[in-house]
C-alpha cells in the first residue's frame, strides 16, 4: 500500500489525477511495487451479491476492471462483459492472464466514456475504483457511474464507508472511503434498491454495498 499511497499523494500535489494508476500497474508488472487491490480472485461482496444470478442475454460493464477477476466472474454467470481500465498495463495484464476470455477488455476513462456505452448495460459494477480519487476528479467520477446503466438496469457500488458525513481527507492516506452523500451522487437519477453498511473481512473495516436501478421506462 505504501507505493500506491505515495503515488496518489503526489497526484494530489502535481495535478496528475489519474496517470498514477498506469505507473503503479507498470511497477506492479515489473515486480517493483504491489497493486494492493489486485488479489487474484473476484471480490467477495460481488460473489455474495450475485449468487444465483443468471446473466444470459444481458450486458455488464466493470469499471476499473484492473486485471479482470470481477469481469471474468460475471462472464462465468453468462453476462456479455466489457471491462475497462484507464491503465493500459492493467488491460494488457487482464488479457494475458485470461487468454481465452470472452470479456471485451478496453482501455477507457470513466471521465470520458465512449458515447456508445450510454445507457447500454444491464449491470454496471464499480468496486473500490473511485475511492482512490481525490478532489474534483472524484466528484466527476461519481457523477459518471450511472451513465452506462440501461433502462431497467442496475448499478452496484462497493466501497469502504466513511464514518463521518464530511471527513477530513489526508492526501497521504489513500484510499478515501465514500460517504453516504457520495453514494447518492453516484446514483444520480437512479433509484436506490438496497444500501448495506457492513464490516468487511480483510481488513475488518466498514464498507458500503449499494444497489441502484434505472426505471424501465427511463
Amino acid at each position: 500500500m505504501f507505493r500506491a499511497r505515495q503515488l496518489a499523494a503526489a497526484s494530489v500535489t502535481d495535478g496528475d489525477v489519474t496517470g498514477w494508476f498506469e505507473r503503479l500497474y507498470a511497477e506492479g508488472e515489473a515486480g517493483t511495487a504491489v497493486v494492493p487491490w489486485v488479489l487474484g480472485e473476484p471480490n467477495e461482496s460481488l460473489i455474495e451479491w450475485a449468487a444465483g444470478l443468471d446473466g444470459t442475454g444481458r450486458r455488464a460493464l466493470v469499471v476499473g476492471c484492473g486485471t479482470g477477476e470481477d469481469a471474468e466472474y460475471l462472464a462465468g454467470l453468462g453476462f456479455a462483459v466489457t471491462g475497462f481500465d484507464i491503465a493500459p498495463t492493467a488491460i494488457a495484464a487482464a488479457r494475458e492472464r485470461h487468454p481465452d476470455s470472452a470479456v471485451d477488455y478496453q482501455v477507457a476513462d470513466l471521465l470520458n466514456l465512449p458515447p456508445a456505452w450510454s445507457g447500454a448495460f444491464d449491470l454496471v459494477v464499480e468496486i473500490y475504483t473511485v475511492q482512490p480519487l481525490f478532489g474534483e476528479v472524484r466528484v466527476r467520477a461519481l457523477a459518471s457511474l450511472h451513465g452506462p446503466v440501461a433502462p431497467g438496469g442496475t448499478l452496484l457500488v462497493v466501497s469502504m464507508a466513511a464514518d463521518a458525513d464530511n471527513p477530513e481527507r489526508d492526501p497521504a492516506m489513500m484510499p478515501w472511503p465514500l460517504t453516504r452523500a457520495e453514494l447518492d451522487a453516484a446514483a444520480g437519477p437512479l433509484r436506490a434498491r438496497r444500501i448495506e453498511r457492513f464490516t468487511g473481512q480483510v481488513p475488518p473495516l466498514p464498507r458500503w454495498r449499494a444497489e441502484f436501478t434505472r426505471d424501465a421506462e427511463a
